[in-house]
């Protein structure tokens, strides 16, 4: 699950670890969680453990979901947003504006930025050790766009080139829930 609107989205702010202003979830935000909680639980649905990004806006969704299904969750950095280097705190345009192309962002640390090779790699190796620690059990994992596009894309398959190739309206949205196996 991507985590509801925070007020980074509607600033187009980059906000990662360590936050460098408040960035709760919107009112807006914390009705999208609550109304796709209720979707999933109402199609029979079940959240046996919860994995949360560390960040404001992931733990204030976790929180939310906790309540529909009576699970505490557990806090893990490995599913932090983007770690957007010098642009934490700075508009998201700007960090786009010194890349030539997002494919440039798989390889490439130009200001201390992570790159999409190491965003996959610490999200596939979350997702591993959850796994092989609480097989067969339903978990939900509560992060962000990027990370989560990304992990969808290599349990599906696909590379890192591929991947950058969704289209926008095609990637996770704000407070969507996807089934990854």
């Amino acid at each position: 699950m991507r985590h509801g609107q925070a007020k980074s989205n509607v600033k187009a702010m980059c906000s990662c670890w360590p936050e460098k202003f408040h960035n709760p979830l919107t009112t807006k935000g914390k009705q999208e969680v609550k109304d796709s909680i209720k979707k999933f639980k109402d199609k029979g649905n079940t959240v046996d453990l919860i994995f949360a990004s560390p960040l404001l806006r992931a733990q204030q969704t976790a929180e939310i979901v906790e309540k529909f299904f009576g699970v505490k969750h557990k806090t893990d950095k490995r599913l932090r947003e983007i770690d957007f280097g010098k642009f934490n705190n700075r508009k998201l345009e700007a960090m786009w504006k010194s890349f030539k192309s997002e494919k440039e962002r798989i390889n490439t640390r130009k200001d201390g930025e992570e790159t999409y090779k190491e965003i996959s790699k610490r999200m596939t190796e979350s997702l591993k050790d959850i796994d092989k620690k609480y097989k067969g059990k339903n978990i939900m994992i509560i992060s962000h766009e990027g990370p989560l596009g990304l992990l969808q894309s290599k349990v599906s398959g696909l590379s890192l080139e591929e991947s950058i190739n969704i289209p926008l309206e095609k990637r996770i949205h704000k407070a969507e829930i996807r089934e990854l196996n």
